[in-house]
């Protein structure tokens, strides 16, 4: 082969390699956050969270939701380093975390639990004091107070606000620096409807006037299903399900029946044998997956069939009883 030939052969080569590596960095980039199997325990014993594997695209609102206890505030904690992960199983903005310390920081904030604020200086100079912090323009403060609808507070001591108001003080003082992603945990828990409501417009409005990506956790399903592009659920440390709201949706158009019957366990292998899907939710009940209601007398005839003491039946439908039922199937 030539010199000429040569050359345009390992233009070819640089160029497929090239390709390949653009292609992987905008997979990576497609999620801004991703968990590789996390775990995380305090003690020897039980692990507070276990083997969880999220993924949260760019530019979304992903709702990070479960019952109290069910790990979402330590994985919050790990995700911001305020528990170390030795076990370098987050990525971030497409890279592990470990490699990008302490840079990453500067393109995220975070509002975890009760609101840091100085409650005897006013809301402007909350933020004056969290922007000599981080290095960022006081130029930027009525910018975020604005983006908050707190302008007309700014100069009201902290120590006066509402419980709302405090919240989204809270959020502006994170918004100051502009983040590619924010962090909320339970950011409208203690609320009353109507901040609840104000708190979901603005973060809302955020994604979509910023573009910034919002991580929010909360056990409140209703103000997620309302806010939330994505979801995952987690529960005893463990994700039960990841997904869009339409994929959500599809799962819980299917309808779901709880089954009072004497030796639960017994008959679940044999409707799963007739094609239901059962799950033992305790010694005395089961639960059965259906297409529709219309398929409710057939399960309970074949159980009574097979010799089973049927008591109650209670149909599940909607993604409030979806979700109950889902965190009760995998609570033993």
């Amino acid at each position: 082969m030539n010199f000429e030939g040569c050359l345009q052969q390992q233009s070819a080569i640089l160029s497929v390699l090239w390709l390949e590596l653009a292609t992987n960095q905008a997979a990576n980039m497609s999620n801004i956050i991703e968990t590789h199997r996390l775990s995380f325990s305090f003690s020897k014993g039980k692990k507070i969270v276990s083997d969880l594997s999220i993924h949260v695209p760019a530019g979304s609102i992903y709702g990070f939701l479960g019952p109290n206890g069910a790990g979402k505030t330590t994985t919050m904690r790990l995700l911001t380093r305020v528990i170390p992960d030795e076990t370098n199983s987050i990525s971030l903005f497409g890279k592990r975390v470990r490699g990008q310390l302490p840079g990453m920081f500067s393109k995220m904030a975070a509002m975890m639990e009760t609101p840091a604020l100085h409650y005897h200086l006013s809301g402007r100079d909350n933020l004056r004091y969290a922007a000599k912090m981080r290095g960022v323009s006081y130029s930027k403060i009525d910018t975020a107070l604005e983006m908050t609808d707190m302008l007309y507070a700014k100069n009201q001591p902290v120590k006066q606000y509402s419980f709302g108001m405090k919240q989204r003080l809270a959020i502006s003082v994170a918004l100051l620096s502009e983040p590619e992603l924010l962090l909320l945990d339970e950011p409208v828990n203690g609320l009353d409807p109507a901040g609840m409501v104000h708190i979901r417009q603005l973060l809302m409005k955020i994604n979509k006037e910023r573009g910034t990506t919002v991580f929010v956790s909360s056990h409140l399903l209703n103000e997620i299903e309302r806010m939330c592009s994505h979801i995952g659920i987690i529960h005893l440390g463990s994700l039960k399900f990841e997904g869009s709201i339409g994929e959500l949706s599809q799962k819980f158009d299917k309808c779901e029946a709880e089954l009072e019957v004497a030796d639960a366990g017994k008959w679940v292998q044999q409707l799963n044998e007739r094609n239901y899907s059962a799950v033992r939710i305790d010694d005395n009940h089961l639960s059965v997956s259906l297409r529709d209601k219309q398929e409710l007398p057939a399960v309970t005839k074949q159980l009574i069939e097979i010799g089973a003491s049927l008591y109650t039946v209670k149909v599940r439908e909607g993604l409030e009883d979806w979700f109950i039922s889902l965190t009760n199937n995998f609570s033993k």
